[in-house]
């Protein structure tokens, strides 16, 4: 059995369901790296998001291999949705949402009233939360 045979037994409403929450993302993506004073166009190009979430986040470009390392990523990917509901202002109960609920969370984060917050003495250690 090939992909185009389990897509194809996939009933097409789920498959519209999946795109728009997919397209949704997207642009909440967008408008969380436009709040944060990047470009929202990064949300649309591969693995060049992930360097912008570094930037958002406020830690190193290296980071961008480490999300995009197998098992590595998971820690990382997490670690980066956490410092991001934190430069929200948002705390670890936003994390877990942004987790677990993201199509309701990320549209709140993105639309709603959350500031980006830029500290004055911002650092790129690894360690720093």
């Amino acid at each position: 059995m090939n992909a185009s045979d389990i897509i194809a037994q996939i009933p097409m409403g789920l498959l519209a369901v999946i795109g728009i929450i997919a397209l949704l993302m997207l642009i909440c993506k967008w408008m969380i790296f436009e709040k944060a004073g990047q470009p929202g166009w990064a949300a649309i190009i591969p693995i060049y998001n992930y360097y912008i979430m570094t930037k958002v986040i406020n830690k190193p470009g290296y980071w961008t291999v480490l999300m995009i390392l197998p098992y590595v990523n998971i820690v990382f990917l997490i670690w980066s949705v956490n410092l991001l509901s934190k430069k929200f202002g948002k705390d670890i109960g936003y994390t877990l949402g942004l987790l677990f609920l993201a199509p309701i969370f990320y549209p709140m984060l993105a639309f709603g009233s959350a500031q980006y917050q830029v500290e004055k003495n911002e650092s790129n250690d690894l360690l720093d939360n």
